[in-house]
Formats: structure tokens, sequence, C-alpha cells
């Protein structure tokens, strides 16, 4: 129930966001010269479900602009997720492909990305699908952005019982420049 909830509240507030950002309008008719960009970021997160406390990761994503509004994303790292205890964190590589559209002056973002979470530690070697929409602003150089994290596959622990599926939502800051 949990999941749903928070799946429906990110997706309000990213549509909400869309209909009163998205007031600029571009002209695609103008030549646009495509270019490639890599950013290096870090992210915090906060899990939804139990028994993960908090999270920590990095990455690095490569875009391509094919054009001024609209970009195409491949991202991948490393994130943890801490368990209280000894030897329960789970740590992953996130593979994941998206797409990115500046909605104001070329700040403010919505992006959706999707695609796998291979977990690398403590003998769970399980793979997840990965889905995550963002919500971000970005300059020339710093990029910051919320996201919620879905991955559907991992485990978790609800009433005393072993389950699957865990959200989270992260927030990442990221240095940014053109390849």
């Amino acid at each position: 129930m949990k999941k749903i909830f928070y799946t429906v509240v990110m997706s309000t507030l990213l549509l909400t966001t869309v209909r009163s950002l998205a007031q600029e309008k571009y002209n695609l008719d103008t030549p646009y010269d495509p270019k490639f960009k890599l950013g290096i970021g870090l992210s915090i997160g906060a899990p939804l479900q139990d028994p993960y406390e908090s999270s920590l990761g990095g990455d690095v994503r490569l875009q391509y602009d094919f054009s001024k509004p609209y970009s195409l994303t491949l991202t991948t790292g490393y994130n943890n997720l801490f368990v209280n205890g000894s030897n329960n964190d789970l740590g992953y590589i996130p593979l994941k492909g998206g797409f990115k559209a500046f909605v104001l002056k070329d700040k403010f973002y919505l992006m959706g990305e999707a695609g796998a979470a291979f977990a690398v530690t403590n003998g769970y070697d399980k793979t997840s699908l990965l889905l995550s929409p963002t919500i971000g602003y970005a300059t020339q150089y710093i990029d910051l952005s919320l996201r919620y994290e879905h991955l559907s596959d991992f485990p978790t622990v609800e009433n005393d019982q072993f389950n699957k599926g865990l959200g989270q939502i992260m927030i990442r800051l990221a240095y940014g420049f053109n390849l």
C-alpha cells in the first residue's frame, strides 16, 4: 500500500510541475548542433521500506542533447543501501537509459529513466527492474535533482514478512561538462 501511495504522490508532483513549468516555447525549426555532456554525481537517499535506513551512491551520466530541450541519457554507478547491523548492506550497480526534457528556460527539467540494478554485495546477486522519474535544475556545470527510484525485485520486510519491491527518494548533486 505504501508503494502505491508514494507512486501516486510522485506522479502527481511531476504532472503538476509539468503544467506549471511548461510555459516557455522552443523554436524547434531553428538548427541545433547536437552535443554530448558528461556528469559525475553524488546521491543520498531515504529508502521507504524496511530494513533499509539510508542510501548513498555515485554515478556517471552520459547525456546526448539532440535538440535544445530534449536529451537522451545513459547512467551507471554504484549505490549502497544501509541496514542497521553488520554485513547487511545491499550494494548495487544501476544501468539506466532515459529521456530528459527541459521545460523552463533550459534550467528546469523532467526525466524518466528505466533499466536494471545489479546487486553485488553480501552474496546477493539478483537483478531488479529499476524505474526512476526525476525533476531537476541544471546550469552549465551544476545539476541538482530529486528522484523517486523503484527497485521491483529487491528484498524488503513488511509486517515481519519478507517481500519484494523497494522505493526510495534520492537527491543528486552533479558536476557536468560538454565533451
